[in-house]
């Protein structure tokens, strides 16, 4: 998975990376967006565009973060909705 949304996402969802990606591998919960690992091109159009720097290169991820390269997989395996780590999360 080139790419990861993380927490910095969460209760925020500008949306200017969807805009620049141009294979449309981002897609929204409902508390945050999320990175398709099977169509995300490694481009990089989004990560400089998050206001929020909730965008890292997967294999970059902070150890604090390293969840979230699951959590964004997983999304797009789940039954909708929020991955329940996401759902879970304090509100902002």
């Amino acid at each position: 998975m080139p790419y990861v949304i993380t927490d910095a996402c969460v209760d925020v969802m500008d949306r200017t990376c969807v805009d620049q990606c141009p294979v449309e591998c981002i897609r929204p919960g409902e508390r945050m967006l999320y990175i398709d690992p099977d169509l995300c091109i490694d481009c990089g159009a989004c990560e400089p565009v998050c206001p929020q720097g909730a965008i890292h290169l997967a294999d970059a991820l902070p150890p604090a973060l390293q969840r979230f390269r699951t959590i964004n997989a997983e999304f797009f395996t789940g039954p909708g909705g929020d991955h329940p780590d996401v759902a879970a999360l304090p509100s902002r």
